[in-house]
């Protein structure tokens, strides 16, 4: 589009290198200055962005909720590539506030990587849970009370072999005990005897009890070797964190283990793209924006503009610094006795461990449980 909104050429371009260079030429035969938009910024723009600042052009983000509201201003009510793709160039063409794009550095792009495949995973995980506790139901409903299969690893050790009520009975709670001690099985005596216990408050044998247990034996196998990949995952992405210089400011703050530390990098990148702690805050939906009306004033909501799970990080990191003695819990206790409930007192609390987390970085520091003494000029 020209700087009136006229329409000057819409093509289709498939997502290859050669397509893209020539697209540039088009524009910039078109154009003494072109301004670059996108509505994705995830791996399937890699390429594009990539030879856009390869070639110095400047690329701005137009979030995929404006130009969903936007469309609906414009002639037509289907939903078509094109019509998009008019929408995002109007907004770029209009508006100086969207934020530019660049390339990430290698390790943050590595942790990017390293961060979304975990939460592919944990996903995984709690689908195979879900249907795994499924199954028992459909076997001895007791059972499945028995233990949070989420957490213990000794239960989904014992249904690779026994699955049934009727051979948990047969093994006895000595046999099995036994047989999970051979496995390294923590608590192996307590598994074993819930095991049995509930085993035994059911004598019958329910439909498909049979097929049933062979799809139990096959979904903790998965579930076993999926926690390795986790495993393996988290330990890469601790060892890379941890090559970056702000890894261990980062770590010196309560709560801020590194895997959100990881999180946390995989993000904000250097933090070239905040002016201040607040600019921070307000990506991470922990600044209320006013939502006056008529005479209502000091209406003040949450943002609806915000990264999930930047909130997430640090709602996550201030829930498990309040657990422990220190100025965090002190902060929590200070505002729920102001009359805040427990998640209000949590989200506060997340606020100003913003500015800290901002100011440890922006000075080098790690963090003191007493404010830093500033020098007399």
């Amino acid at each position: 589009m020209d700087a009136d909104g006229e329409t000057l050429f819409s093509t289709k371009v498939i997502n290859d290198e050669a397509q893209i260079l020539t697209l540039f030429e088009t524009a910039r035969e078109r154009a003494d200055e072109v301004r670059w938009a996108v509505d994705i910024s995830g791996r399937a723009s890699t390429l594009l962005l990539a030879l856009l600042v390869a070639n110095g052009q400047r690329v701005v983000y137009v979030p995929g909720r404006t130009v969903n509201r936007m469309s609906g201003a414009y002639r037509g009510e289907a939903k078509t590539d094109a019509k998009d793709a008019k929408v995002i160039a109007d907004q770029a063409r209009m508006r100086r506030d969207f934020a530019p794009l660049e390339t990430p550095p290698e390790l943050v792009s590595t942790l990017q990587l390293l961060t979304n495949h975990r939460a592919d995973l944990i996903a995984d995980r709690v689908r195979l849970i879900n249907r795994l506790r499924d199954m028992l139901v459909g076997i001895c409903p007791a059972l499945e009370r028995a233990f949070d299969y989420s957490a213990a690893k000794g239960p989904v050790v014992m249904l690779t072999e026994y699955q049934t009520p009727a051979a948990l009975r047969r093994i006895g709670v000595k046999r099995l005990t036994t047989w999970l001690e051979r496995r390294k099985v923590r608590g192996a005596s307590d598994v074993a005897a819930k095991a049995v216990e509930a085993a035994q408050s059911q004598q019958t044998a329910l439909p498909g009890e049979k097929r049933a247990a062979k799809l139990v034996c096959d979904l903790a196998h998965q579930l076993l070797a999926l926690d390795e990949r986790i495993k393996d995952n988290d330990r890469e992405i601790r060892e890379t964190f941890r090559s970056d210089d702000r890894a261990e400011i980062i770590e010196s703050m309560p709560g801020m283990g590194p895997i959100l530390g990881a999180e946390f990098v995989a993000i904000v990148g250097d933090l070239g793209g905040y002016k201040d702690a607040g600019r921070l805050a307000s990506h991470a939906g922990l600044a209320p924006v006013a939502r006056d009306s008529g005479r209502r004033t000091g209406n003040y909501h949450r943002p609806k503009r915000y990264n999930r799970r930047l909130r997430h990080i640090f709602y996550m990191s201030a829930q498990t610094s309040m657990m422990r003695p220190g100025p965090s819990r002190d902060y929590y206790l200070k505002k729920r006795s102001e009359g805040l409930l427990h998640t209000q007192a949590l989200l506060s609390l997340a606020r100003r461990r913003v500015d800290v987390l901002w100011a440890m970085l922006r000075d080098k520091r790690l963090f003191t449980s007493a404010p830093p003494v500033t020098q007399a000029a």
